[in-house]
């Protein structure tokens, strides 16, 4: 059965449309800055995280070039300054970041965690060197914190994003998924062949209403509701506007 677990929130479940307009509103309407709410969320999933693990923990984050990957360079970020081992791999082009998400990792490369990439596109039956040194590093993970393509993920996963689920899941540490484990639709609660298998997720704002259908369970493991500094109003403004 799911658990939810809510800090402060009453927020009703958005759709991801819903969800995607939050974020429009909040920056474009209220003038937040998306850079403050990728370091809000960040931020409070790091403190949620560090309270996971000991001094000696190995934290593994692998991101997309999305926002959920900002807010993975972020956790990185974070977890590194309380003194943590961690280290990132970053599936994609570096000219396909965010704007948000490039600024996140420009900060992380001016600091000793290791930052490695690996192509969006993989063949199976080949794995290279790098892939091979991303995946022993899962294996000998305490925990893996999934910031591949959080609301974005949908339809089956290929590639490397199929290959690092297809491994994290094998792996003996814990999961940690940032807003939706990758692989699980986050509007529909389908899943791919390949989906991780979180222990706990770790959502924004509100759940969303994939994360809460009973197909999901699996993948979501625990669900945790994080607030990022959104004002009650945003939401209200979204919730009538798409009525």
């Amino acid at each position: 059965m799911l658990s939810v677990h809510a800090q402060k929130s009453n927020a009703t479940p958005l759709t991801v449309l819903q969800s995607r307009m939050v974020d429009e509103v909040a920056i474009h309407r209220f003038g937040m800055l998306g850079l403050v709410l990728m370091e809000n969320a960040g931020r409070g999933a790091a403190d949620f995280i560090a309270d996971l693990v000991n001094d000696e923990a190995k934290i593994v984050v692998v991101c997309g070039t999305g926002n959920n990957g900002g807010d993975g360079l972020v956790i990185a970020r974070h977890l590194h300054a309380r003194g943590l081992s961690v280290s990132v791999w970053i599936i994609g082009d570096r000219h396909k970041l965010t704007a948000d998400t490039a600024a996140n990792l420009a900060i992380l490369e001016q600091t000793s965690v290791p930052c490695g990439w690996l192509p969006a596109s993989s063949d199976a039956v080949e794995i290279t060197t790098t892939m091979q040194q991303a995946i022993d590093e899962l294996q000998s993970a305490t925990l893996i914190v999934d910031a591949m393509l959080g609301t974005g993920s949908k339809g089956e996963l290929r590639g490397t994003f199929a290959q690092m689920v297809h491994h994290a899941n094998r792996s003996p540490a814990i999961r940690v998924a940032i807003d939706v484990p990758t692989g699980l639709d986050a509007q529909t609660g389908g899943h791919s062949s390949e989906t991780l298998r979180a222990r706990h997720t770790l959502t924004f704002v509100a759940a969303k209403v994939g994360l809460l259908e009973s197909e999901a369970a699996l993948f979501v493991g625990e669900l945790h509701i994080l607030p990022i500094g959104i004002p009650l109003d945003v939401l209200e403004i979204v919730k009538q506007v798409s009525s």
